[in-house]
């Protein structure tokens, strides 16, 4: 049970700490165009990408498949840019994007799984499961992006209803934010 709490602690702590910030960009740009009464959509979204990004972290962790870390630190803030570039661009045809949004979200987690693969390698014993690892850990990022997606709906809330926020210009608004701060981080980590 201990190992357990210990990878559920390591999932939390993969997506809330300040270290954070590329997975946290990652949900609010995923989740920009969604509202609070599409609740059940966005859990659906947010499974979708821990969905990808266990299957990268279990292979890597198999050792059945590797990525240069270099290419991968690159390569996640990237998928941050490219998600928000897509909201800035469909932010009229909201449907197309919700869609759209739902793939980026399973293809873009296979990404970001890689990025704690080289870690979880070495944490875990050759010797040892990778089932309650990896489950440990998985329900722990999945609990802390619900955390994070209740705190912007929160914030949403209150921007749609108290300050009558135009929903398209907090898409227009929160997705160039997280495009200049992600465009940011990739270019900092281009590879060579």
């Amino acid at each position: 049970m201990n190992d357990f709490l210990f990878y559920l602690q390591l999932g939390w702590e993969h997506i809330i700490s300040l270290d954070a910030l590329d997975h946290q960009l990652f949900v609010l740009a995923l989740i920009a165009a969604y509202s609070y009464q599409d609740w059940k959509k966005i859990l659906i979204l947010v499974t979708a990408f821990t969905i990808g990004h266990s299957v990268t972290l279990a292979l890597s962790i198999l050792d059945l498949f590797r990525f240069p870390s270099e290419w991968v630190e690159f390569l996640i803030p990237l998928t941050i840019v490219l998600t928000s570039l897509d909201n800035i661009l469909m932010r009229n045809k909201k449907q197309a994007l919700m869609k759209t949004n739902y793939y980026l979200a399973l293809i873009f987690g296979l990404i970001h799984g890689m990025g704690f693969a080289n870690t979880a390698r070495v944490m875990i014993a050759k010797s040892q499961s990778i089932a309650l690892p990896l489950l440990g850990f998985n329900i722990g990022l999945e609990a802390g992006q619900i955390v994070i997606v209740l705190a912007i709906l929160i914030i949403l809330f209150i921007l749609l209803n108290l300050f009558k926020v135009n929903k398209k210009d907090w898409i227009l608004f929160i997705s160039s934010g997280v495009f200049a701060l992600s465009l940011k981080m990739t270019l900092e980590r281009i590879p060579f």
